[in-house]
């Protein structure tokens, strides 16, 4: 076989090689997370247990035969890359905490012959480096087989290992909040080729150094685990990968020839001796993905890789997104060095996210062949499930452009943004899981958000605002949101035991806000930041604070809190204690009360942001809409103003999604097409997906799954489908159609789909829904209700 470099060359395979493995947490094997395991958590020898490193792992297994099955579970610290036979089969761990640290289960039989196996795996720790939702208790590696039978294949000092010396970091410096972590620095010279290879030569690579068995969470006993790790089973797949190319040159020196058909088709491109040149190449969209180099020659010539969003006119300030010229490149960025050889593979430990790619090559004595360039798109395996036809093409852009937001938001976990952060919040989540449910269906990735967040909560009952996180935050905002966000999943999921099992920690979060509730139940001096909104320009908003009184207190806060005992009320009354319920109610009347009494202005009919009722905002009155706080008549002057009356505190593109619920229960449902003016200012500027704030020149990223709200109103809103009871039983069809004659879709459903059409005809209306099988509902048109059954509901109007 010829020998070329498989460990860079891996993900070029990605798409064949992980499709027919099997992934998933264990199932009848209940030793696996019951008993220690039997193989032992490994590092390399003298390697920093918690510095910047990347190390190589290998073990030889002879099989008498292929076998039908071989089912291993495998895990790492910081992350790995596992590999059977040269080919990638698993990439990991799913991202958690040092208490509940994932593992996978691969069957990965389909890649073992009969004979010599290698079983390879890179293993990687970014020190100081690493990004801010990565946990981690020091470098490590563990694999163990799941039965007797695949005992060979355990983690032990019978495991060869080595430091990869190639790689170094290399700092992303940005004015702004970047914790995203560092490009490569990689030396290609360094780097042991086709080292995961049957014929590579190990005989001087040194044993593995063993540093603590396996200890799964539910078997530490007496004296824990001194290895640290608390494993349990991953409940999510492993991410979708899928190579993508380029689309085209955007920028080049004009002196330079560039082959046609180049970067989104695979062509040769000389760089020549002795020289430097740039060139910008365009995704046409935004992407997450791995970048795949190929190169031949070019010994000692630097190769750097930058990758960004946007271009700046003048930083923070982007512009058109579409436009480059005369703006500045700044972006994460990656370097390499030349060893002159042929066929030398780059992939980037980690995804990259980018729009555009800048490409310099600079020579010296050797020419430089660039043979390929294109990237690997990964994300959480998602698949759209929901449809939407009609004739208004905005609809299908603007479901096209919330989709790839959401997806490139979801990865091991959901996030604010991949290119920033890469951290999950429970703001974000919150909608994020929403248009999960709505759009996919797939509900394990919502699951798991619930269960970090559940995790992460403190002592004095309050979560953290984002999970996995290296640096603990506090919203207590956020923590009042996971509870809707538990409702949510209560209405549209279909583990009510799940539910039933976060209904203790919600009583908590409650707990902790009762300790600052003052004898009228009105909140004051809650600690940390108590964020709402990014709002700009308007008074006494500071780093989305919404205004205090004098005294401390502050209507949208109160209102948060009652919003919050209702959703919480609501739970424990249908899966929990109703003695709950109960206290709960005295809770919500008193807030009612004292709410009505300091914020409500009879003379502007309208709920101020504090006591001395000078400031106003979209965020306290569509609370108070959302709370049934306001009578009939005030919710419908509350609602006019919301629309019209621009001395209000505006609502960014996150908390539209409350503004917008709070229209639509007010009644103004049939305008919602009407509400999406900064979703189409983003389309005008040339974004793929939506940006974070609303000043969409100076949003810091470009990518905010918390804009994606439509992809849930366009279903629950205009078509109209939304859930009547727990697990999604009943189903209640409002549509509001507005000005639309024709339209029809689906969403998911955990029994099926559902599905509805209308069509004007002759001033009649014909309307088909159909449910999935033994699930009822009602059809909520013009003020009428009536009953639906399984199966297909027919009716003219």
């Amino acid at each position: 076989m010829k020998k070329i470099n498989i460990l860079t060359s891996c993900l070029f395979l990605l798409i064949t090689t992980l499709t027919n493995a099997q992934f998933g947490p264990p199932t009848g094997e209940p030793d696996v997370i019951n008993k220690r395991w039997h193989a032992q958590w490994i590092t390399v020898p003298n390697a920093s247990n918690d510095g910047y490193g990347v190390y190589m792992f290998r073990k030889s297994i002879e099989l008498a035969s292929k076998p039908n099955n071989y089912k291993i579970h495998v895990s790492g610290d910081n992350r790995y890359k596992l590999f059977v036979n040269e080919k990638l089969v698993s990439m990991g761990p799913a991202r958690g905490d040092i208490a509940h640290w994932n593992f996978e289960t691969v069957d990965i039989a389909s890649y073992l012959k009969s004979g010599r196996n290698i079983i390879a795996a890179q293993v990687w720790n970014e020190g100081d480096f690493k990004p801010e939702a990565q946990i981690t208790y020091r470098t490590g590696f563990i694999l163990q087989g799941a039965t007797t039978a695949e005992s060979a294949i355990n983690t032990n000092t019978s495991w060869l290992c080595e430091k990869d010396n190639s790689y170094a970091p290399l700092r992303f410096n940005v004015r702004t909040y970047y914790v995203a972590g560092a490009g490569e620095i990689r030396n290609m010279v360094l780097h042991p080729k086709s080292w995961q290879s049957e014929g590579f030569d190990d005989k001087n690579w040194q044993k593995a150094k063993q540093i603590g068995s396996g200890v799964p969470k539910n078997v530490l006993g007496a004296y824990g685990t001194m290895s640290g790790w608390m494993l349990v089973p991953s409940i999510i797949p492993q991410m979708e990968i899928k190579d993508e190319r380029l689309q085209k040159v955007a920028s080049v020196a004009q002196n330079f020839s560039i082959p046609s058909g180049f970067p989104e088709q695979k062509k040769d491109v000389v760089f020549p001796a002795k020289s430097s040149i740039k060139i910008i190449l365009d995704q046409s969209y935004l992407t997450n993905a791995y970048l795949n180099l190929e190169f031949s020659g070019g010994k000692d010539a630097s190769i750097t890789l930058s990758y960004a969003e946007a271009l700046y006119t003048k930083f923070p300030a982007k512009g058109n997104r579409n436009e480059i010229q005369d703006k500045t490149f700044l972006g994460r960025t990656d370097s390499l060095v030349s060893d002159g050889s042929n066929n030398q593979k780059f992939t980037s430990l980690t995804y990259r996210t980018y729009r555009y790619l800048q490409l310099t090559i600079t020579t010296q004595n050797e020419a430089l062949t660039l043979n390929d360039i294109y990237g690997t798109f990964t994300g959480y395996p998602f698949k759209m499930n929901a449809s939407l036809t009609s004739s208004n093409n905005e609809i299908s852009k603007m479901l096209e452009i919330g989709w790839r937001t959401a997806r490139l938001c979801a990865t091991e976990t959901y996030m604010d943004c991949p290119y920033y952060e890469q951290l999950q919040y429970i703001g974000d989540g919150r909608i994020q899981a929403l248009v999960s449910l709505f759009n996919s269906g797939d509900d394990r990735l919502v699951k798991n958000a619930i269960n970090l967040m559940d995790f992460s909560r403190q002592p004095e009952g309050v979560t953290l605002s984002r999970h996995p996180s290296y640096t603990p935050q506090f919203i207590p905002t956020f923590s009042l949101w996971y509870i809707g966000m538990l409702q949510d999943y209560a209405r549209y999921g279909s583990d009510m035991n799940f539910v039933k099992s976060k209904i203790g920690g919600v009583r908590q979060i409650l707990d902790f806000f009762k300790s600052y509730q003052q004898a009228d139940g009105s909140l004051k001096n809650v600690p940390q930041w108590m964020f709402t909104d990014w709002v700009d320009n308007a008074k006494d908003w500071q780093a989305g604070v919404a205004p205090m009184s004098a005294n401390g207190t502050s209507a949208v806060l109160d209102l948060t809190l009652l919003w919050a005992y209702q959703v919480a009320a609501d739970l424990e009354t249908k899966l929990g204690n109703p003695a709950f319920a109960t206290q709960y109610a005295t809770e919500i009347a008193t807030l009612k009360k004292t709410i009505r009494t300091k914020y409500w202005d009879n003379t502007k009919q309208l709920f101020a942001d504090r006591e001395e009722k000078d400031v106003f905002s979209q965020h306290a009155n569509s609370l108070a809409i959302l709370t049934g706080i306001a009578t009939a008549d005030e919710e419908k002057q509350i609602s006019q103003s919301l629309i019209t009356n621009n001395q209000l505190a505006p609502a960014s593109i996150y908390f539209k999604y409350y503004l917008h619920q709070a229209l639509i229960k007010a009644g103004k449902g049939n305008d919602y097409l009407k509400w999406l003016d900064k979703w189409r200012e983003n389309i005008q500027q040339g974004l793929t997906t939506w940006a974070e704030i609303s000043d969409i020149d100076k949003s810091r990223s470009d990518c905010h799954a918390w804009g994606s709200s439509p992809n849930i109103e366009f279903y629950r809103t205009l078509l109209g489908i939304d859930s009547d009871g727990l697990a999604f039983s009943k189903v209640k069809i409002e549509p509001h159609l507005g000005e639309m004659s024709n339209i029809q879709g689906k969403i998911p459903h955990p029994k099926g789909e559902v599905s509805v059409s209308y069509q004007l005809e002759n001033d009649k209306w014909k309307i088909q829904i159909e449910l999935p099988k033994t699930v009822t509902g009602k059809l909520v048109w013009k003020g009428k209700t009536v009953a639906l059954k399984e199966g297909v509901n027919q009716f003219i109007q």
